[in-house]
């Protein structure tokens, strides 16, 4: 299987929390993505990366995170011991102590929906289409397609030519 990432565009979300309520739907009431206010308003989805080289993966002292096919870094439950170390070094912030279980969990970018050929769903959900699963280089096409046309609309602005033609 080709790996694939999960892009969220921060420039794109919002703010209407709709992945936040999908992923608390499916996994019973504990959200994997969290949308934060920052002290201006300004929305910000925080969820797991899943690194390349992922410190959480690395830290862990009994081996309970591991990568799968796609690349998602997964906490398996069973070996977790709750000893907080990967969010002590998680940079996002992204696992979460769940008190009931006494594990870590985190975003697996829906293991169960990609085993049956689906994307994550809050990629699916996203009404403004702010987050994005793919392989790399179709995210990379994205961001790079999106940041073009965000200069060509300032320049565009800028040149007081909005209403000349059909530039865009």
């Amino acid at each position: 299987m080709e790996k694939k990432i999960l892009h969220v565009d921060y420039s794109l979300c919002i703010g209407c929390e709709t992945c936040q309520s999908v992923c608390d739907f499916l996994h019973d009431g504990k959200p994997n993505i969290r949308i934060y206010y920052t002290v201006s308003s300004l929305p910000v989805p925080i969820n797991c990366r899943h690194c390349e080289r992922a410190p959480c993966l690395e830290i862990c002292p009994v081996g309970a995170i591991s990568k799968d096919e796609d690349g998602a870094v997964i906490i398996d439950p069973k070996k977790c011991i709750g000893c907080l170390m990967c969010l002590a070094v998680c940079p996002f912030g992204a696992p979460s102590f769940d008190a009931k279980i006494k594990v870590m969990t985190k975003c697996d970018m829906c293991a169960n929906r990609r085993k049956e050929g689906m994307n994550p769903a809050c990629s699916e959900m996203c009404p403004a289409e702010a987050i994005f699963f793919g392989r790399p280089e179709e995210v990379e096409d994205r961001i790079r397609a999106r940041t073009a046309e965000k200069i060509a609309k300032e320049r565009i602005s800028s040149m007081g030519m909005e209403g000349v033609g059909r530039l865009l």
